[in-house]
């Protein structure tokens, strides 16, 4: 990879980490959905879309742990720790995933989206077993449902429409080339 494209993520890569420390600022301010827009997680896949696998997978795994050591949320134990496991697995698969389908677009945008969305948070669960049981706590199926899924669906739906409506206003901009010429 030239010098000129590796500065070149690495800048789009700490904009996307400023924008992990700042977006829960933003819809902090909303009380009732604000924590159910998942504001990390947006940044996190642009990363691994954009940048690339290694760029997203540290990403997301260094965003919440700085989040919190900076302001305090989320608490280090266990929500940061599991919160890095899961971001990072999000950066990771959307990044391999989009890098391997031949054809890109939307569809290809989706299937990057969806196999990450439930990678991440399968890796999320996964954590919060391994970190509860270390204290001694339990992380029950129904835990992992509400946090996954019921809580989550407002930015569940979120991402699923502006992550898309981002790469295909990045496209038009020729900031980003989203869509692959047919041959």
């Amino acid at each position: 990879m030239q010098t000129r494209e590796k500065t070149y993520k690495l800048v789009l890569s700490a904009l996307f980490l400023a924008l992990c420390l700042v977006l829960p600022i933003i819809t902090g301010g909303i009380p009732t959905i604000g924590n159910m827009l998942l504001p990390m997680h947006i940044p996190v896949l642009l990363c691994g879309l954009i940048c690339g696998w290694q760029y997203g997978l540290v990403i997301g795994f260094v965003a919440p742990l700085l989040r919190s050591v900076l302001f305090g949320m989320p608490p280090m134990y266990p929500v940061a720790l599991a919160m890095a496991f899961e971001l990072a697995a999000y950066g990771l698969i959307i990044g391999l995933v989009y890098a391997a389908v031949h054809k890109r677009g939307l569809a290809a945008l989706y299937i990057s989206l969806l196999t990450a969305m439930i990678g991440g948070r399968l890796v999320w669960g996964v954590a919060e077993i391994l970190l509860l049981g270390l204290a001694g706590n339990a992380f029950t199926f129904q835990a992992f449902l509400s946090g996954a899924l019921l809580t989550a669906v407002p930015g569940i739906l979120l991402q699923l429409v502006l992550i898309p409506a981002v790469m295909v206003a990045l496209d038009r901009t020729g900031v980003v080339k989203f869509q692959r010429a047919e041959s």
